[in-house]
């Protein structure tokens, strides 16, 4: 980016702030590594913000809302922390055309517009029952469960080498530690496991956790869903070597209810209603200010 296109007239300190925080969400840079193009965009959505935030800053809701000195030291000592010593942290933030006071400035102007729209989405509409339940109905899809599987593995490794790891050599043992399991019990194969696995899950008794279809390799997929519970498969080989599979335990599939979905949909629905309340409060800012301009 050229210096011509870094430099911002007639401009606050605290806007350099907008500035980078655009950058570092949209392109993961620093200012200076913008180029043109990028720089532009990111103008572009800083002028936006500073906008909003600076109407949001002079209305009776910001007069009401105090944000303590405390708070806007440990957003600063957040970001500071990031870096390995206070010149780092310095030099940074010159690069980007801000001050630890400039920095200080912005952040505090951040927590107070936070602080601001909190009050405002707390004039949302309150869910309640019917909400929930029309939500429920009209998108029981979303509450269907699959059917998943606990499931433990032996597993050696393919490796020529090492002699003991040849295919052949590791189909033998693989059998020798298949032929030691029982049906159903859990405990002795994650003694099994602990004793001849090459997994790291070796040291968890085998346990791969509880999976849905499609989460393991497609060999050991295509098996597992076949087992019933507490069934210990033959050897299977993958891509990495061979394994063995228990079954643990079996969950069919199955819809939650409305009495379980409840709190999640309650939760959804108000996020959703009091950001639609901060948009709608945020855009009359917006159409006010240009109607004055």
């Amino acid at each position: 980016m050229t210096e011509l296109s870094f430099t911002v007239l007639g401009k606050p300190p605290v806007y350099r702030y907008h500035l980078l925080r655009n950058a570092l969400e949209s392109f993961q840079k620093n200012l200076p590594q913008l180029d043109d193009k990028e720089f532009n965009r990111v103008q572009q959505r800083a002028d936006r913000s500073f906008m909003l935030e600076s109407l949001a800053l002079q209305t009776p809701e910001a007069s009401q809302t105090i944000i303590l000195p405390e708070r806007v030291d440990q957003a600063v000592q957040e970001i500071a922390e990031r870096y390995p010593n206070d010149e780092d942290f310095v030099q940074d933030l010159a690069q980007n055309g801000l001050t630890p006071d400039a920095l200080r400035q912005a952040l505090q102007r951040e927590l107070l517009f936070d602080g601001v729209l909190q009050k405002v989405a707390s004039r949302s509409i309150t869910i309640n029952d019917i909400d929930i339940q029309l939500y429920y109905e009209m998108n029981k899809e979303r509450f269907a469960q699959p059917e998943t599987r606990t499931v433990r593995h032996i597993l050696i490794t393919i490796n020529d080498e090492y002699p003991e790891n040849s295919r052949e050599n590791a189909l033998q043992r693989i059998r020798q530690a298949a032929k030691q399991t029982s049906h159903g019990n859990a405990k002795q194969f994650a003694k099994l496991a602990r004793q001849y696995s090459e997994c790291p899950t070796a040291m968890e008794g085998g346990r791969l956790g509880t999976v849905p279809r499609g989460q393991l390799y497609p060999q050991l997929d295509a098996v597992l869903f076949t087992l019933a519970s507490g069934q210990v498969s033959e050897p299977i080989e993958s891509e990495i070597g061979f394994h063995v599979l228990l079954c643990e335990q079996i969950f069919p599939a199955h819809t939650v209810s409305l009495t379980q979905a409840k709190p999640q949909i309650r939760t959804l629905l108000q996020e959703r209603a009091q950001r639609n309340c901060q948009k709608a409060w945020l855009k009359q800012l917006e159409t006010g200010a240009n109607r004055e301009v």
